[in-house]
């Protein structure tokens, strides 16, 4: 038996990956990603309609995101109640139906609010939804990670992202066209009423998939893999005494702020640097989330245990794969892609990026933290078209971060696992209260300089990348 932390063993999960679940699981990841991304084609639209200030725009986002830390909270409290985590009692499949089920109910919201115009019951429908992508988050993260090896948890992760900006990518663009009709129509063609319509098919699709789910092989329960040797008496009786996790709760917070806010306040970049009105702002949105979709299937060619050479010539190839889908549905859409296709230069560097990473969480967040730290800076003072890509490729740099962090911050927790989970989703409001900072900043100096917000939130992310890999080694946890 292990008499210190240091003297500990991982002992790791090497089944291997359960492909048919994991490919049902990620269906629900395609859905947390259209309405992210669809927020930011409803911001523009509601400040116009309601004549809201920046700040008071970014109350969608505040009002969706903050929606995980109530439901995390809820889950909590039900599980302190029941004496038992509230998934491990319920099922896996149960919760993620049943979280489906809640934000159906949410979107029923839209219809009310579109016939009335009422700006609080729309926020109220977003609310409602966000509750119940609080649940799902919480069981499909680590249950992503637990379907196969442990050393690949965090690329499996990143592939179930991978097609979440999927997701990303077509709504904005689907939403757009709901709103505004064709590529080619002007702002004044806005109609608060043609918001009910892409939602309440959305809400269809929720409680088609939560039967889809029920009905899967997804298993009910698992065991959360013990990182640590199961002899060891050192073993924490909650997952907040693991400084992993903490330092990992606020990693979260600001990443999600960033990647979040970098997109919403995009609209009213591109309005005060080209003028952009807010039906001409879609593809860019669309790009900003397809960047991200661009690095997590790039990341996600280490989930299938390739031999480096072959990953490595893959990685040259599998981006270009997915820049390839956001110009084929901008296409489809009826926009231009031309002034896009610079954009292809800018992937060689998250190619090499990923390539010097090695798969390394720690090290992989490390150095993209640094280069979205260079991309603000250019997108600050620069302005313009290169401002706006600049702006855009911060999505490339975003892209592999949350399983970067979950991954560490999760790690050693064995059968704290669930509730470290459900801790970490509770900091998703990071994606709200970001960028409504930022919206506040903008009113004061300018939308350019807001950008400060997010270099701040990524230096914290270089912190953590260092610190946390030296709190795992004295834990017995070496990612090399």
């Amino acid at each position: 038996m292990p008499s210190t932390l240091t003297d500990q063993k991982i002992k790791h999960n090497d089944k291997p990956v359960d492909y048919r679940s994991l490919s049902t699981l990620i269906t629900v990841f395609f859905f947390w990603g259209f309405v992210a991304a669809s927020n930011d084609i409803l911001i523009p639209v509601f400040k116009k309609e309601f004549d809201l200030t920046q700040a008071q725009s970014q109350l969608v986002s505040l009002a969706f995101y903050i929606a995980y830390t109530v439901g995390a909270i809820i889950y909590q409290i039900i599980s302190y109640l029941m004496g038992s985590d509230l998934v491990n009692r319920v099922g896996y499949k149960n919760s993620l139906t049943l979280g489906l089920i809640i934000s159906a109910l949410g979107t029923l919201l839209f219809y009310p609010a579109a016939n009335t115009g009422s700006f609080e019951l729309m926020l109220s429908g977003l609310f409602v939804v966000g509750l119940g992508f609080s649940l799902q988050q919480t069981v499909a993260n680590p249950l992503a990670i637990a379907l196969g090896p442990s050393k690949t948890g965090s690329h499996r992760l990143t592939l179930a992202g991978g097609i979440n900006n999927l997701g990303t990518t077509i709504g904005p663009l689907i939403v757009s066209f709901a709103i505004f009709g064709a590529a080619s129509s002007s702002e004044s063609s806005i109609s608060i009423e043609a918001v009910k319509i892409p939602y309440l098919l959305l809400g269809i699709a929720f409680l088609v998939v939560a039967l889809f789910l029920k009905l899967s092989p997804l298993p009910e329960r698992f065991h959360a893999e013990q990182a640590i040797d199961e002899n060891d008496r050192n073993d924490r009786s909650s997952a907040l005494k693991y400084p992993q996790l903490l330092l990992g709760m606020i990693a979260i917070f600001v990443y999600v702020g960033v990647e979040v806010a970098t997109a919403s306040n995009l609209p009213d970049y591109m309005d005060k640097e080209l003028g952009y009105d807010a039906s001409q702002i879609a593809p860019y949105i669309s790009l900003y989330w397809a960047s991200l979709m661009i690095g997590r299937w790039t990341g996600a060619v280490q989930a299938f245990g390739l031999s480096e050479q072959k990953s490595n010539m893959l990685k040259f190839i599998v981006p270009y794969i997915a820049f390839g889908v956001f110009l084929l549905v901008n296409i489809v859409a009826g926009h231009k892609i031309e002034s896009f296709l610079t954009y292809a230069a800018v992937i060689v560097v998250l190619i090499l990026s990923d390539i010097v990473s090695k798969g390394r969480p720690g090290r992989m967040l490390l150095i993209f933290s640094s280069l979205a730290i260079v991309a603000l800076f250019i997108g600050m003072f620069s302005g313009g078209m290169i401002g706006v890509f600049a702006l855009i490729s911060v999505g490339l740099f975003c892209s592999t971060l949350w399983p970067c962090i979950f991954s560490l911050a999760i790690c050693g927790l064995g059968k704290n696992t669930s509730q470290g989970s459900s801790f970490l989703i509770m900091m998703i409001m990071g994606g709200g209260i970001v960028s409504w900072i930022q919206g506040l900043l903008a009113d004061v100096i300018t939308v350019n300089y807001s950008y400060i917000v997010g270099i701040l939130c990524f230096l914290y992310l270089v912190f953590y990348a260092i610190f946390v890999q030296k709190i795992l080694l004295k834990q017995g946890v070496d990612f090399k």
